[in-house]
């Protein structure tokens, strides 16, 4: 069994994680040493979490994938309770947002895990139907999805809950839902989407960061970064971080200006940069050549996870496997998208390269779930 582990995906997974640790020191060492701060803290961190990331996945591969129809529902039930427990007076607070736990040290982020508890419920949900979707099938799906989906959002986590609807459409065309079905689907959706803004639903700064992308300051001005709590700093303020990007990325040129020498980084121009905006710290000192290999990367992942889908025995891998794909998909077009101007900005990380240790067990683990079918490919 072991003789059939996709090499190509394993070795792509850890080379982007290699390079994400790397990333993160650069991104941070810079404004802890002007804080006297040990400037390998972040470093060390995120090397713990790629490690324990690592022995989690190999966990993952060791248990046959079909057991996941079990565990599916576990998973679904305990991201519930998780989901609903964080929104408690125990759950943590920060920036305006209540998503964590805190252990000691370390943030148990339910929001990171709910979109792989996700994929497992709706996979063994779907492998029943043998490829037999009806109608109320479908409205199952969307139940099933809708509740956690909805937990998500409340904490905000309004990047979260758009990736868990994206792997929830993507797995119900890999099911073979019926065209008629989809398309009534889009057009609620986008009926939906229309009457959240115009009724108030996304309060008006989370509406602004969604269409920044679209009223972005001209080149070679910058909006000052205002704080605050009302809506019009918040706006200016996801304006003055794209800009920044944008100034950031640009600067690298072909090659970039070398590593840990990018003034962008280095003077912290780039707010969040090590967790959302991790991409510009590659783009400013690797340069085009750099960012293009990370993607590069990026699309080797793809290509393996697509690849071992189409080759699954049973549905039940195809299934998984397709979930897999939608979530790793795109988490990165969307935020190496957003750190140029080309899609919302939203807080959504880049997989393996953000700093985090909820996000970046949750990607190795669904790695893990990709290696496990394509090892039992053959009976």
């Amino acid at each position: 069994m072991f003789q059939h582990v996709d090499m190509v995906l394993t070795f792509a997974t850890l080379a982007v994680a290699a390079m994400g640790v790397l990333m993160v020191y650069s991104a941070t060492r810079g404004k802890l040493e002007l804080a006297g701060v040990d400037p390998r803290y972040y470093l060390k961190k995120q090397l713990v979490y790629a490690i324990i990331g690592l022995a989690i996945m190999v966990g993952v591969v060791l248990i046959d994938y079909h057991q996941f129809e079990i565990l599916g529902a576990i998973a679904y039930v305990g991201i519930l309770l998780g989901l609903l427990a964080v929104l408690s007076p125990i759950g943590r607070s920060a920036l305006g947002s209540q998503r964590w736990f805190q252990i000691g040290s370390f943030q148990l982020q339910p929001s990171a895990f709910a979109t792989l508890a996700l994929i497992l419920a709706m996979a063994a949900f779907l492998r029943r139907r043998q490829g037999n979707v009806m109608f109320r099938h479908v409205v199952v799906l969307l139940l099933m999805a809708g509740i956690p989906i909805l937990l998500v959002y409340r904490q905000p986590d309004l990047g979260t809950a758009m990736v868990m609807a994206v792997v929830l459409l993507v797995m119900m065309v890999v099911a073979g839902v019926k065209g008629r079905y989809l398309t009534a689907l889009g057009l609620v959706a986008l009926i939906a989407m229309v009457a959240v803004v115009q009724l108030g639903v996304l309060k008006q700064y989370q509406v602004d960061r969604l269409t920044s992308f679209v009223h972005q300051t001209p080149a070679g001005q910058t909006t000052p970064a205002v704080q605050g709590p009302n809506a019009n700093n918040k706006t200016q303020q996801s304006t003055y971080n794209l800009a920044q990007s944008k100034i950031a990325i640009g600067s690298g040129g072909t090659t970039g200006k070398g590593l840990f020498n990018g003034s962008q980084t280095n003077l912290n121009y780039v707010p969040e940069q090590q967790t959302d905006f991790i991409f510009t710290a590659v783009g400013e000192q690797l340069g085009f050549l750099g960012a293009a290999s990370l993607l590069a990367l990026f699309g080797i992942i793809v290509w393996r996870i697509l690849r071992i889908a189409q080759t699954a025995r049973d549905n039940l891998g195809t299934l998984l496997c397709g979930g897999v794909l939608g979530l790793i998909g795109l988490s990165v077009f969307q935020n190496a998208g957003m750190t140029m101007g080309i899609m919302p900005i939203t807080g959504i990380p880049l997989p393996f390269m953000s700093y985090g240790g909820s996000a970046t067990i949750a990607f190795f683990a669904a790695i893990g779930i990709v290696l496990n079918v394509g090892m039992r490919r053959f009976r």
